[in-house]
């Protein structure tokens, strides 16, 4: 498998191919003439979307970066830190640029100067969630990214359907698969169904105002018995 590197304004938007090296995606990650937007590649599947983040994917995005932080707030005894859209990589087998990476805990990754710009396995743990923000990839972001994340072993995998206004959520089981859940493990059981309610909130209000309505519930709910009771 190769990618000629001669123009790239001839290359199309997507790029996904099978067969690929290490060193193929090496050459793609490091061009300076693909102005790659994200990038992953799985034991021989590569796969290279040049195309621009548009309105509706910057919202949604920002809505799940929005909500992090109110978790925070909320429970600010557990340090998160975001890292949305970095590169990750487990050298000749891995490397993806989710939309969104979140640790849990003090352990997380800190970059030092002259390090790669990049999280890279063992020297780094593994994020405790990471997600896709699904506007035009839906069907790679339930197929070959979710293999992706599962192979790398991280606990818990989202997709955010943008079109749908869903949440497809999953968690890690001990057979290395990801099965479906209710509830976020990383996020202290947030009910996955009070944030599909939150996306749908897009449709008529702004994000920020849409993170504030899903923060209220959650206030109302902590002190009788979180997460009981959500709104249906």
């Amino acid at each position: 498998m190769s990618i000629s590197l001669e123009s790239s304004t001839q290359m199309p938007s997507v790029i996904q191919q099978g067969g690929a090296t290490w060193q193929d995606y090496k050459i793609v990650r490091d061009s300076a003439e693909i102005d790659w937007h994200k990038i992953a590649f799985n034991q021989g599947w590569l796969w290279v979307d040049m195309g621009k983040e548009g309105p509706n994917h910057a919202s949604f995005s920002d809505l799940m970066t929005i909500i992090f932080g109110f978790w925070a707030f909320l429970y600010p005894d557990v340090p998160l830190q975001s890292y949305g859209r970095c590169l990750i990589e487990k050298p000749e087998t891995q490397a993806c640029a989710p939309d969104l990476v979140l640790y849990k805990g003090e352990n997380f990754p800190r970059w030092q100067p002259g390090e790669p710009r990049r999280i890279s396995f063992p020297q780094h743990r593994l994020p405790d969630l990471v997600g896709e923000i699904a506007d035009t990839s839906l069907s790679l972001d339930l197929d070959e990214q979710k293999q992706l994340y599962a192979s790398l072993g991280i606990p818990e995998y989202w997709v955010i359907d943008v079109k749908g206004t869903r949440l497809f959520a999953f968690g890690l089981s001990p057979a290395g698969t990801y099965e479906p859940i209710q509830v976020s493990q990383a996020l202290a059981d947030l009910p996955i169904a009070l944030i599909e309610q939150t996306l749908e909130r897009l449709a008529t209000e702004t994000n920020t105002a849409a993170a504030n309505w899903l923060m209220q519930q959650i206030q109302a709910q902590v002190s009788p018995g979180f997460p009981n009771d959500i709104e249906q």
